[in-house]
């Protein structure tokens, strides 16, 4: 019991770490980028100043107006974003590796990148222009299809009341193979659009906004947060499907309620960023090696590091190469390359 105890003492300890340096890296981000840089003391001063309460204490310190501009207009925006993407990734990267007791899912597994990028594909070649609550087009096709796509996958694999691991593997590579042709036959018809198409599905946070925040907030949060409840049933899951369902675990139901949850979020955040891959694959494991499978540390931990890694890497993204951006999911691909080339290695020496 004891034991138990101090374990859980040190997760608090570790998130609590991981929420100050979060806290830092996003003052961090605000500091510099492609518009002109602010020093780290007038970057505080502007984020807390909009803050209620604290912010009445140091509305009038003489902050220039430009500069809250840069900070809450341009910057803020996208490094909130890239947080709560990253967190969806991650977290829902973390359910899928302990859906399918598998190291090697991640969120795009049963279509929703291939989805997504199918629906994007025909925005852009249609032109469409439409709008929904400040999204545009392409980010409403691209929910629509990463949903899509996974419920495709999720019938055909279906059998009966069960939706068998196999089956649900070799059901999302042959969706996202066929939507993956689809594709690449639409670019054919539309050579002028390439540019925009190979874009979107590269990843980026170039076009983020507080419209894109705001609805990216209640849906990832919500989604993290209902995963959340079903740590303990993770767990238990871990011992096996017959284990589980022994110690009252509904596990059919369990894992659809999941594997739905989990592809709303993915889908969530591939809608407003484009394909970021990896992020589901390299953060969740990488904290199962270190913190061990308990889910109920594992969920929370990979969200903060999660966020954490992917406000980096689009800091890497907007400024390594200044002006020109870098498409963040390049940076996090140039990440988790060599991490799953490892896994595979890893995989192979211990059969």
């Amino acid at each position: 019991m004891m034991a138990y105890i101090d374990k859980k003492r040190f997760y608090h300890l570790i998130m609590v770490m991981l929420i100050i340096v979060l806290i830092l890296i996003v003052i961090l981000s605000c500091t510099f980028g492609a518009a002109q840089n602010v020093d780290f003391i007038t970057s505080v001063k502007i984020l807390f100043s909009n803050m209620p309460l604290i912010g009445s204490f140091i509305k009038n310190a003489g902050i220039h107006p430009e500069y809250e501009i840069i900070v809450l207009n341009l910057r803020l925006p996208r490094i909130l974003l890239a947080g709560l993407i990253g967190a969806g990734l991650s977290v829902s990267g973390a359910v899928f590796q302990g859906i399918l007791k598998n190291p090697m899912a991640d969120p795009y597994i049963i279509g929703v990148s291939s989805g997504a990028a199918f629906g994007a594909t025909v925005a852009i070649y249609l032109g469409l222009n439409l709008t929904f609550l400040g999204f545009g087009a392409v980010s409403i096709m691209s929910f629509v299809g990463a949903i899509g796509a996974t419920l495709v996958v999720y019938f055909i694999s279906k059998v009966g009341n069960k939706v068998p691991v196999v089956t649900l593997l070799l059901a999302g590579v042959a969706v996202s193979s066929f939507l993956s042709a689809l594709i690449s036959f639409i670019m054919l018809f539309s050579r002028e659009q390439v540019h925009n198409v190979i874009f979107w599905i590269m990843g980026s946070l170039s076009n983020a906004r507080w419209n894109n925040v705001y609805i990216a907030l209640p849906c990832i949060g919500i989604g993290i947060a209902i995963l959340f409840c079903f740590a303990q049933d993770l767990n238990i899951m871990l011992l096996g499907d017959e284990t589980a369902s022994h110690l009252g675990v509904e596990v059919e139901k369990i894992k659809r309620i999941l594997m739905i949850v989990a592809s709303f979020v993915a889908a969530s955040a591939v809608s407003v960023s484009g394909i970021i891959g990896f992020v589901g694959l390299i953060i969740p494991h990488a904290i199962r090696i270190i913190f061990g499978p308990d889910h109920r540390a594992l969920l929370p931990l990979s969200a903060l590091t999660g966020s954490i890694f992917l406000i980096v890497a689009d800091n890497i993204a907007r400024t390594i190469v200044q002006p020109i951006e870098i498409p963040v999911g390049v940076i996090t691909a140039l990440c988790g390359g060599p991490f799953f080339i490892y896994l595979l290695k890893k995989n192979k020496t211990a059969v």
